[in-house]
């Protein structure tokens, strides 16, 4: 996505006023793939377990490298596509292939551009929070706990503090949207009936003022061609004819204010190779530069640069209508209660509910051990640093040592990292992924449950409780629609899978 201004303009002054000025003139596309595993490490080993139906690949992650991730990073296409990496994919990217991760670093620095008066907008990718978690379902310490951890992450990964930030699945409210910006987060992608207006023209940035002086730049993306490219393979078999007959006559018109219009797509990343073969090749032509097609009339810019403001002046205000997503048409309910979205959902409100009384049981309990610390000030400061142990930046020993204080005890250090142990996976427990699909008899939930059970069996051995019996009776409430078993079952076959020893009261 970078551009260089030439000679001419260096002689001038600023090397990036001429090509700014263009940029501002020309229409502007926003290519955006989010890119997103979900977590499949078995919480007691750290491995990710073997998956036959993956074959010929050792399991998803690995045949998705193969078909979608390591053919893009190897291209230049992320250099001109705005992106985001899911944290858990980029921990097994580091881990298994990291030369793709690395392809991916350098796409991000070689797609840093240039925003208005020459001010640097950043690369090409974006953050995203840490574990694909609904945020707008979270509480307000897990929300800046998961945008906290997603920042870092990709700060560690890409070496710059990133200025947009994607969220799971779309999903938003305005409590959200004041947490990014307090964190530093400039601007987002949002689908357009997110937007509480009776009229939006997306083909303009806008900010959404959060409180405490702060805002959030949005920028909604054109539903419409985004659904084309993601559900109609046809659609997507000559870049050059859908830039032609669809992208084109969108930007001719300009904006009401006479300025030049934005069209900003969105799709899953797994799209371009995975789902859909040889669509990254469509994905590389469709944000070519034009060097290499001609003039097509717009330029292909990043997100941070298309959101930021121009000129210096705000973007115009607009409402978001609160805890609404872009993959469920009734808010966030798909990952709550009953939704349509789904044939028979009547499991997931137990199962959230049992997982949203276990999060509260642990948490009340690691207070009260961690108030057994000395030297420890705040738990929750300690638990949004301590993702730079679960992703592999500092060692447990080191930072155990570094918030407790030299003087600390091992008993107390160990004690410090075993409560953020059980917080970690207390975390885990709420991916969207468990909620997603039809059936809690799912690889996703049955995932789910075993993130609950690693962080209730780390509290019930330290803090001498009973909670996971609590956990399987809560459980046993929700019912699968296609086996007629309850969770309970379900919670310990999830476990038998990798070897773990059922619930104590069994």
């Amino acid at each position: 996505m970078s551009r260089t201004a030439g000679a001419g303009a260096k002689a001038r002054g600023n090397p990036h006023r001429c090509e700014n000025a263009r940029m501002s003139a020309r229409p502007r596309l926003v290519v955006h793939a989010h890119f997103y595993q979900p977590m499949r490490t078995d919480p007691w080993t750290g491995h990710v377990p073997p998956d036959t139906t993956a074959a010929p690949y050792r399991d998803w992650t690995d045949r998705i490298i193969a078909e979608c991730y390591r053919p893009i990073s190897q291209r230049d296409t992320l250099e001109r596509t705005s992106w985001n990496l899911g944290p858990t994919l980029t921990a097994y990217l580091a881990e298994h292939a990291p030369e793709v991760l690395a392809g991916f670093g350098q796409a991000d620095r070689n797609g840093g551009s240039r925003g208005p008066d020459g001010v640097t907008a950043g690369g090409s990718g974006i953050a995203q929070s840490f574990h694909h978690t609904i945020l707008p379902l979270a509480s307000v310490h897990d929300r800046r706990t998961e945008i906290r951890w997603g920042l870092r992450d990709f700060e560690v990964r890409f070496g710059r503090r990133p200025h947009a930030m994607w969220l799971p699945e779309t999903a938003v409210d305005l409590a959200t949207l004041r947490i990014m910006a307090e964190e530093g987060v400039e601007a987002t992608i949002l689908a357009p009936w997110q937007a509480e207006t009776a009229v939006l023209d997306n083909r303009r940035p806008y900010r959404v003022e959060t409180g405490g002086g702060h805002h959030v730049n949005v920028a909604f993306y054109d539903a419409e061609l985004s659904g084309a490219i993601s559900f109609q393979p046809d659609v997507t078999a000559d870049a050059d004819r859908f830039v032609r007959e669809r992208i084109g006559p969108r930007l001719t018109t300009p904006l009401p204010t006479g300025a030049a219009p934005l069209m900003v797509l969105a799709s899953d990343g797994e799209l371009y190779g995975h789902h859909q073969t040889f669509r990254d090749l469509f994905l590389d032509r469709l944000v070519a530069p034009d060097e290499n097609l001609g003039d097509r009339g717009f330029e292909v810019v990043t997100l941070a640069t298309a959101a930021a403001p121009e000129g210096g002046h705000l973007h115009p205000e607009i409402r978001i209508r609160e805890r609404t997503s872009w993959s469920c048409h009734h808010g966030v309910l798909r990952w709550s209660g009953e939704c349509p979205c789904a044939h028979d959902s009547r499991w997931k409100a137990p199962l959230r509910m049992a997982l949203e009384r276990l999060a509260g049981a642990i948490d009340t309990v690691s207070e009260a051990l961690a108030a057994e610390l000395p030297g420890l000030d705040d738990l929750w400061a300690a638990r949004n640093a301590y993702v730079d142990v679960v992703i592999g930046a500092e060692t447990p020993d080191a930072f155990a040592e570094r918030i407790l204080g030299p003087a600390s005890s091992a008993a107390d250090r160990d004690r410090l990292l075993q409560i953020l142990e059980a917080q970690r996976w207390r975390l885990a427990m709420f991916s969207s992924c468990g909620w997603f699909w039809e059936d809690p008899w799912r690889l996703e939930t049955r995932q789910v449950l075993r993130c609950a059970a690693r962080a209730v069996r780390i509290i019930d051995e330290h803090a001498g409780t009973h909670l996971e019996h609590r956990l399987v009776t809560d459980i046993a409430t929700l019912v699968s629609p296609s086996l007629g078993i309850d969770g309970a079952v379900i919670y310990r076959h999830a476990l038998s899978e990798i070897g773990q020893p059922p619930p104590a009261d069994d």
